[in-house]
């Protein structure tokens, strides 16, 4: 939802609009533009009935995968903003539509609140989600990712799934066994019932890109007129999912993912800007935070949105000259960080408005050795060109030579891997303050953003409603 002419409701704290306060009410008023969207639910808007859609099939499904922590968001904030630096951890659970299970014999890990009754594998709250399939028939599956920490890889036992849209856009069709599904990011499959009806079989996610011990989440496939609880004869774990470092077969996948013939949108031909973002885990004061460009993000008690509009020049700095770039040539993304000390600034990057701007995520060695993570990057208000992905450090002399300037797809988010590059452009035009940002809910939080502003003067009046933080007060 690109929020065009109501950038006020896009509902990030401090950037767009003040934090809503227990107790109040906050309405949002939207011109739904997309066909697809989510938040703790899927959006879902069907396109106009003149404009049909490349793919057919019979029955549409939607499945919203998440993890799940025993603690609370404050006690993991509390532990990432503390010296000694306490890390998240990985989740307890995986889950497939609000739906996961929890070892609960393992009472160093469980909360005395989850122990007496809840905890009870009889409880209907536990049963598995269970999708129902008529054999023969073709099923669209809507799959979002809302999780705080994991990138999935989801599979339907013994089914192949064909990739047509992501974030929206509809993709030249591709056919795989595992889905790698990043934070923030959407995709439809076409399922065909095609196999032995004679049985169930074992929906599974599971996590890569980390050497995680969260098992993986399970439903149920229930071929009708099968019991919808009849379980599959297959154990949980006969889905075949790739190691968790196997990263050729996750860049593979990104690779693939082209805009469909017949729906490209025009790549512009050349760009305005080129900024280069390295990321990086580094320490501001004693605390371990993130990075991109050795400048670690935090939020203004007044929102830039406000702040620009009103033209509040202490309300942040705006005397912040935003790193387009780092000493590439110097810096070895496959080390710890030299110095491993970063700044905090709450500045913005300002873009001509309708400009062209190419950027490039670089990632690199985090603070412990031989280690690089992977990072889902989304675009608040825009969409973007995937112009490619590769290994090691990013060569702007050669590597511009391998972008895909055919068939380029347009998304909102999208992974950079382990000591991994990715490229992408868009066009900075739709006004007003946008924030660009790690998925990962601790990450973003240890300050892995950046905030982009273009054609500030083109937003109409701002509705009183965002106001009453910082110096909004007044």
């Amino acid at each position: 939802m690109f929020q065009i002419g109501t950038p006020w409701f896009d509902g990030v704290e401090g950037v767009t609009q003040c934090p809503i306060l227990p107790g109040e009410v906050f309405i949002y008023q939207f011109v739904v533009d997309r066909r697809e969207s989510g938040l703790i639910g899927m959006i879902q808007v069907s396109p106009p009935a003149t404009e049909p859609e490349p793919f057919t099939y019979d029955y549409d499904r939607n499945f919203l995968l998440t993890d799940w922590y025993h603690k609370s968001m404050s006690e993991k904030a509390t532990g990432l903003a503390s010296i000694p630096f306490k890390w998240v951890g990985e989740p307890q659970s995986l889950m497939i539509q609000g739906r996961g299970r929890f070892n609960c014999s393992n009472n160093l890990t469980t909360p005395p609140s989850l122990v007496s009754g809840v905890c009870n594998v009889s409880n209907a709250d536990c049963s598995r989600f269970i999708l129902t399939v008529i054999p023969g028939k073709t099923y669209r599956l809507r799959i979002g990712s809302l999780t705080a920490l994991s990138a999935l890889s989801f599979q339907i036992e013994g089914h192949n799934l064909t990739v047509v849209e992501a974030d929206g856009h509809y993709v030249e069709p591709f056919t795989v066994k595992n889905l790698f599904v990043y934070s923030g990011e959407t995709y439809s499959v076409l399922l065909k019932a095609d196999q032995n009806p004679r049985r169930n079989y074992w929906i599974t996610s599971s996590i890569v890109s980390r050497p995680a011990t969260t098992p993986p989440a399970t439903a149920v496939l229930n071929y009708y007129p099968n019991h919808p609880r009849r379980r599959p004869p297959t154990s949980e774990s006969s889905n075949i999912v790739p190691e968790w470092n196997d990263t050729r077969s996750r860049l593979a996948q990104s690779l693939a993912i082209k805009a469909r013939r017949g729906f490209i949108h025009a790549l512009p031909e050349n760009s305005d800007k080129v900024i280069v973002l390295l990321n990086t885990q580094n320490e501001v004061n004693g605390y371990r935070r993130w990075s991109v460009n050795n400048v670690s993000y935090h939020h203004p008690k007044t929102p830039y949105l406000i702040a620009l509009k009103q033209n509040l020049t202490n309300a942040f700095d705006w005397r912040f000259t935003a790193p387009e770039n780092y000493d590439s040539r110097n810096y070895d993304i496959f080390a710890k960080p030299l110095n491993a000390n970063a700044t905090t600034s709450d500045g913005i990057y300002r873009l001509r408005f309708n400009s062209t701007v190419d950027v490039i995520l670089q990632n690199a060695n985090t603070m412990n050795a031989n280690n690089s993570e992977t990072h889902p990057w989304h675009l608040h208000g825009h969409d973007f060109w995937v112009l490619g992905y590769g290994e090691g450090k990013f060569n702007e002399s050669e590597d511009p030579k391998r972008y895909n300037r055919v068939d380029p797809i347009k998304k909102n988010t999208v992974a950079v891997q382990p000591f991994g590059w990715t490229a992408l452009r868009f066009r900075a035009d739709n006004p007003g303050v946008w924030s660009f940002h790690c998925h990962i809910e601790s990450h973003f939080f240890m300050g892995m953003g950046i905030v982009f502003e273009s054609g500030i003067d083109k937003v109409s009046s701002l509705p009183s409603s965002i106001m009453g933080c910082g110096q909004t007060k007044r």
